[in-house]
């Protein structure tokens, strides 16, 4: 393992001439003050490039659809739903032990607001073929793709709110000038029912 992280950093690669056998069928992660990393760059870039952005290279804001000599950084959520789906392990290094998915999933609710609401339209949202990245700069849950950065600007920004949870019209009209500054549709999730409301601003 060792070798072949200096290996990746020491070169460029070109991932489409990766041989998909030499890429564990689960990457393995580590988890680390409440994040999980990807610590072998060409496994990092291979799951952002190849497999659906999922991470962040670690110092590039704006990453290539190429090679990157940088561990990356996995959302909590993100790295639930490839755990779920036998796509990565995680190492829980404080513990010095693997976590199954149900363990990783209550240390994950306790380190991240609304996580349980936000993992069901993220699972949604991924399930329907778009690709959801964090959506912090844009003041909401997510910033949805159809085809992914640097391919295409997002078309929506997502907001999750629970079933029961109320938002005023300042906080509505708020959002919505923010998504139309940015070319964007503002979107309110209901993970209840799974169901999405635009916003669109329009001139009478």
């Amino acid at each position: 393992m060792a070798e072949e992280e200096e290996k990746a950093n020491d070169q460029v690669i070109s991932l489409d001439e990766i041989d998909e056998s030499d890429i564990p069928d689960r990457i393995p992660t580590k988890f680390i003050n409440s994040r999980v990393v990807i610590f072998n760059p060409l496994y990092a870039s291979y799951l952002y490039v190849k497999k659906g952005f999922f991470g962040a290279p670690l110092g590039i804001n704006k990453p290539r659809l190429e090679y990157f000599s940088k561990p990356s950084e996995l959302s909590l959520i993100e790295a639930y739903f490839l755990l779920k789906n036998d796509k990565i392990t995680i190492f829980d290094v404080e513990n010095e032990k693997n976590l199954e998915s149900e363990e990783f999933y209550e240390i994950a609710k306790s380190l991240h607001d609304k996580f349980e609401e936000k993992f069901v339209i993220y699972k949604d949202l991924r399930e329907k073929g778009y690709i959801p990245r964090p959506g912090l700069k844009f003041g909401a849950d997510f910033v949805v793709y159809k085809k992914g950065p640097g391919l295409e600007h997002s078309p929506f920004i997502v907001h999750v709110m629970p079933h029961n949870s109320n938002i005023s019209a300042v906080e509505m009209v708020r959002a919505g000038r923010l998504a139309t500054s940015v070319r964007k549709k503002f979107v309110i999730a209901n993970p209840l029912t799974t169901s999405y409301y635009f916003f669109e601003w329009f001139k009478p």
